[in-house]
């Protein structure tokens, strides 16, 4: 397969604001033993590469500058110990940075086939947010068939992703979001919206489960919401955290509302999950979810679309906080 020597790539070039996001040439690069080449067709945004941009979350020696986390596009090059995947197949897969570009190497490992009935835009908008839920929310969470959980930020690609998975697996979802249209969305995805604005969440949990609490809560915000979270939890509720966007840390808060609950809390980062990790992660979604995409459930929701060279926009788009589901790139 003949392929360019170069490509266009976006850039994270210092640590700033979304102008900062540059439009620049690279060499094409060239996969590993156990890796896929793949020509980009879209690229989901998340917010890591959010806070990655904005240099509050350190890259690790070697990482790439290049930012973007989920890609969809064609297999143009296999490593030589690759037997799952060929040439001309049609993937989307979960990154180790670099997905802004229009060449994207990958492990094979965190590589899927594109499921029947997803276009390009969707399967980009699938792995990092599906990985993160299926790995926080129903691994580490425990979550099953007859819980009930508590989901914040309802109507992030995050958010939308859980609603959806939980309303297919019979689990009942609550879930917070700032406005009434946000609250309408969730809704519409099946869960129980609470508007974080109006009304005290911990409070509002209480009241609309009897005083029972919540199973499981997947939290985006971090220090700002433990203590509310805690409350939140139902006897031998789990909190699982997957962001820090309310803080990292945590101040006097009294352990004995964790204790008198037997409640536990633990959380995770998809990129500091070992390869072998991520492995098992696609292995269970292919086995799990990829059925319900058969089927026309849980598709991502596409909130916006933007050009490769315009991702300093898209960046823009999320900061906003307006979206609601996922914004992808258009690389090709």
């Amino acid at each position: 397969m003949n392929l360019p020597n170069r490509m266009n790539y976006i850039e994270i070039t210092e640590p700033g604001g979304p102008d900062v996001l540059k439009l620049l040439q690279a060499d094409v690069p060239t996969p590993g033993d156990h890796e896929l080449l793949i020509r980009v067709h879209a690229a989901g945004i998340n917010r890591p590469d959010v806070i990655q941009r904005s240099g509050k979350y350190p890259m690790k020696p070697g990482m790439t500058p290049v930012p973007g986390l989920e890609v969809a596009g064609e297999v143009v090059g296999v490593g030589a110990n690759v037997a799952d995947f060929k040439l001309g197949d049609k993937v989307c897969a979960l990154t180790n940075g670099g997905g802004y570009a229009e060449y994207c190497v990958v492990a094979a490992t965190q590589s899927l086939p594109v499921p029947d009935g997803v276009d390009m835009i969707q399967a980009a908008a699938i792995p990092e947010t599906f990985f993160t839920v299926w790995a926080n929310l129903f691994e580490l969470g425990r979550a099953r068939e007859g819980c009930t959980v508590l989901i914040h930020g309802g109507t992030s690609g995050i958010g939308t992703t859980a609603l959806m998975l939980c309303k297919a697996l019979g689990i009942k979802a609550f879930a917070t979001a700032g406005s009434q249209e946000k609250c309408d969305r969730i809704r519409e995805l099946g869960g129980e919206a609470i508007n974080y604005r109006e009304v005290d969440f911990a409070q509002e949990i209480a009241r609309q489960t009897h005083e029972k609490g919540v199973d499981v809560i997947l939290d985006i915000m971090g220090g700002s919401y433990f203590e509310n979270n805690v409350a939140s939890l139902a006897r031998r509720g789990r909190l699982v955290i997957i962001g820090f966007l309310g803080g990292s840390s945590v101040k006097d808060f009294n352990l004995l509302a964790l204790m008198e609950k037997q409640g536990s809390v633990t959380g995770s980062m998809m990129r500091s999950r070992s390869a072998e990790e991520k492995a098992e992660i696609a292995r269970a979604i292919r086995a799990n979810v990829w059925p319900l995409f058969s089927q026309g459930e849980c598709l991502p929701i596409i909130d916006r679309v933007f050009p490769l060279a315009d991702a300093a926009q898209a960046h823009q788009r999320m900061e906003q906080g307006d979206h609601v589901g996922k914004i992808v790139l258009k690389v090709l």
